[in-house]
């Protein structure tokens, strides 16, 4: 059995794209920041660009490996192994959608004090002490969008676990503006979706 990538229609790599970028759109929309944990960023991610890794680098790489099914499924395999090393030498980190580091940082300070009364800031960057942990926040400027990076050379697991619980149920009570990257996102997506689907039609 033969299975060649090079076959992999456009369209079918812009769909995975297009759908994450309306899904984008739909978060900033939200009237209430929704956080996500790191390895769901990254798979999100991942499965966003995969029609077009599979459309572009690794149909590239098939011809010298040769046609077979088993080539395709090593392949493809390869590349979920990238993104699951990727995610394991990633710092835990926890993303937040639609809100900004002037409306979130209140946030974290009032958690990092409930955790550690003795912790101290220098910048961005929390230090806890008294759990072994360090917190860095990292602003994606205009993108409405923060992630919470644990920093520091060993971090408490324990430590990291609970911040990342009682941080979700924190920022749901906070009341947010529509980021107007809502708009840009969403239609890019359709955009995307748009073209996919007159692909197929022309390729029906």
């Amino acid at each position: 059995m033969r299975i060649t990538l090079t076959q992999t229609p456009l369209w079918a790599a812009l769909v995975p794209l297009a759908a994450y970028l309306v899904i984008l759109g739909c978060l900033h929309l939200r009237r209430r920041p929704v956080a996500v944990s790191g390895q769901v960023d990254a798979v999100l991610l991942a499965a966003a660009v995969s029609g077009l890794v599979i459309a572009g680098p690794l149909a590239l790489l098939q011809p010298a490996a040769g046609a077979s099914a088993l080539t395709a499924v090593a392949l493809l395999v390869g590349f979920v192994l990238v993104v699951a090393f990727a995610m394991l030498a990633a710092r835990p980190r926890v993303v937040v959608y639609n809100i900004g580091l002037d409306q979130l940082r209140p946030i974290v300070s009032q958690l990092v004090v409930s955790l550690d009364p003795s912790a101290r800031w220098a910048g961005e960057t929390a230090a806890l002490p008294a759990r072994g942990l360090q917190l860095h926040l990292d602003d994606r400027g205009p993108a409405r969008t923060v992630s919470i990076i644990a920093a520091g050379g060993r971090t408490s697991a324990e430590a990291w676990s609970e911040f990342s619980r009682r941080l979700r149920p924190a920022i749901r009570t906070v009341r947010v503006r529509s980021s107007p990257w809502a708009y840009a996102f969403a239609g890019c997506g359709v955009a995307l979706a748009g073209a996919a689907a007159w692909l197929w039609a022309v390729g029906s």
